[in-house]
C-alpha cells in the first residue's frame, strides 16, 4: 500500500488510523531517512488511544512505554544502537513478548535480533516534482495482512493513496 503524505496533518491522520486497525497489538517497524516523519507517524498512532502528550523521540533511552486506557505501547529509537544485542540488556525481549503493540523506529540498527514485524513502514522524503511524502505500507504477518485490509477499509486512508499508485505510474521504486 502506497500512501501520500502532503503534510504532517496527514501523517498523523495515518498513525491514528493506523492505532485503530493495529488494535492495540503487534509490531511496527518505522524506516526513512532523518526528518521523514517516523516520530510524527508513532504520535498519530499514540492519539488513537488517547494519549495526547507531547512524543519525542526516545534516542538516548531507546525505549519510551506508554500505559494507556487499554493498551500498552512501546516506542524504540534505535538510531544510537551501537549493537543490536543492547536491546537484550534493557529488557528488550521481555518489551517485545508483552501483549502490547511495539513500534519501532531505524530497526534495521536491531537486525539479527529483532523479530520479523507485522508491519513495516517506509517513510520517504518528497522527490522533484513530487509534492510531499509518501508511506509504503508492507504486511509481514497474518495480523500485518488483516490490519491493511482494515486500513484499506477507511476512508481516510483512501484520501490517501496515491493516485500515481492506481494509474500504474508507480511513485515509488
Amino acid at each position: 500500500m502506497l500512501l501520500r503524505l502532503d503534510d504532517e496533518a496527514r501523517q498523523v491522520l495515518l498513525g491514528e488510523c493506523l492505532g485503530q486497525a493495529l488494535d492495540g497489538k503487534g509490531l511496527v517497524t518505522l524506516e526513512g531517512e532523518l526528518g521523514a516523519g517516523k516520530t510524527t507517524l508513532a504520535r498519530g498512532i499514540l492519539r488513537a488511544y488517547g494519549y495526547q502528550g507531547a512524543v519525542k523521540s526516545p534516542t538516548y533511552t531507546l525505549v519510551e512505554p506508554y500505559e494507556l486506557a487499554n493498551v500498552r505501547v512501546h516506542h524504540f529509537d534505535l538510531y544510537r544502537l551501537g549493537d543490536a544485542e543492547e536491546l537484550e540488556f534493557i529488557g528488550g525481549r521481555d518489551l517485545l513478548a508483552e501483549d502490547a503493540l511495539c513500534i519501532i523506529e531505524w530497526p534495521e540498527r536491531g537486525e539479527g535480533w529483532l523479530p520479523e514485524p507485522d508491519l513495516s513502514i517506509t517513510l520517504s522524503m518528497p522527490e522533484q516534482g513530487i509534492p510531499g511524502r509518501r508511506a509504503r505500507l508492507e504486511a509481514a504477518s497474518e495480523h500485518g495482512r488483516e490490519v491493511l485490509v482494515r486500513l484499506e477499509a477507511m476512508r481516510a486512508v483512501g484520501d490517501l493513496l496515491d493516485e500515481a499508485t492506481h494509474s500504474g505510474r508507480g511513485v515509488m521504486p
